[in-house]
């Protein structure tokens, strides 16, 4: 745990680096800090912040930088709201309410990358709503020891295949069985109210029904995923104007093939849309993020009040976190309205 002295000097070390982009020595440290310190104390105080990972002194400087470890301290615990001043926000928020009409959802998206792209100068990302699966029918072919066909058939008669591995092996009685038993108290739900029910229900389940039904619901979201890639990316061209990454050629190609691969967008975006408000997802940190280089602050967005999709900002781990949060927070509340509208 830090004491109060070390987060106050690690919350402005990182304000400091986000503002400046240069390594923080301990002269500025003390005056932004606003600590009477001696040079010395602060010193110590940066070497145990350095010990515990949370920041690191670059070789060519006496300077400290903030690691992505210290990123989500400062994020979780040290991030304080503020007046951003941002009146551009309202006025662009009515301008895209004059612009954004309900029967043009796919204008509502592209406008939306837009003024995200616009607003952080940044990245703006923004997955198309996702349409409700519904399937009408679900059933099981074994295809050898713990490996199986799922077959989902919807209430349109589209079939969608999907092959899974087991913990288990089943025998052909138990696949139709639970074929059977699925198909009958579950048909007709999507996969979504499917993944709410098997929340309450999975423990009075016969454990092989319980197993398929989940692999069932996985194999389904898969299958929606990889049918609906419609994800809306602008901005691309505002990394090579970022410092951190302009003398990087191979981190900024590693950085455009991600955006041009909307299936790893999607399964970057996927864990926003399931949880409530803004995230951050720090680069390094997880496998949501897959470059250390990035930070990703998304925000899933609703029609009539059911999550339907996610948005956000893709920049480097150096940037205003307070806001791109503001402007995420805005941008989703637009378009939830926007999309709303009948």
């Amino acid at each position: 745990m830090l004491d109060e002295r070390a987060k106050i000097l690690l919350k402005a070390l990182v304000e400091r680096y986000i503002a400046d982009g240069q390594p923080v020595g301990s002269r500025t440290l003390s005056r932004a800090s606003g600590l009477e310190l001696s040079a010395a104390t602060i010193r110590n105080v940066m070497a145990d912040l350095e010990d515990l990972g949370l920041i690191v002194s670059p070789h060519t400087s006496a300077g400290r930088v903030p690691t992505a470890r210290g990123y989500r301290l400062f994020v979780d615990t040290m991030l304080t709201a503020r007046s951003l001043g941002l009146d551009c926000l309202g006025e662009l928020g009515a301008d895209a309410r004059d612009q954004l009409q309900p029967d043009q959802p796919q204008r509502v998206i592209s406008n939306a990358a837009q003024m995200l792209s616009s607003l952080s100068q940044f990245v703006g990302v923004v997955t198309a709503p996702r349409k409700a699966t519904v399937f009408r029918h679900i059933e099981f072919l074994r295809l050898g020891e713990k490996r199986l066909l799922v077959i989902l058939v919807s209430p349109d008669g589209d079939v969608q295949n999907r092959v899974i591995f087991t913990a288990q092996d089943y025998n052909t009685s138990q696949l139709l069985e639970a074929s059977n038993f699925l198909t009958e108290h579950y048909s007709g739900l999507t996969i979504e109210e499917m993944r709410e029910r098997l929340k309450h229900e999975v423990d009075q389940l016969r454990t092989e029904i319980g197993s398929l039904m989940q692999a069932a619901v996985q194999a389904g979201s898969e299958v929606a995923a990889e049918t609906e890639e419609n994800v809306v990316v602008s901005g691309e061209r505002n990394l090579l104007t970022v410092q951190d990454f302009s003398s990087d050629m191979g981190s900024l190609r590693r950085m455009f093939d991600l955006f041009e691969q909307k299936t790893q967008l999607m399964r970057l975006l996927d864990g926003s849309s399931r949880a409530e408000g803004v995230n951050i997802y720090i680069g390094g940190e997880s496998q949501v993020v897959p470059f250390e280089e990035l930070s990703v602050v998304s925000a899933p967005y609703q029609i009539d009040g059911r999550v339907v999709g996610t948005l956000g900002v893709i920049g480097p781990t150096r940037m205003a976190y307070d806001r791109m949060i503001e402007i995420v927070d805005i941008t989703s509340r637009l378009v939830s309205n926007a999309l709303s509208q009948k």
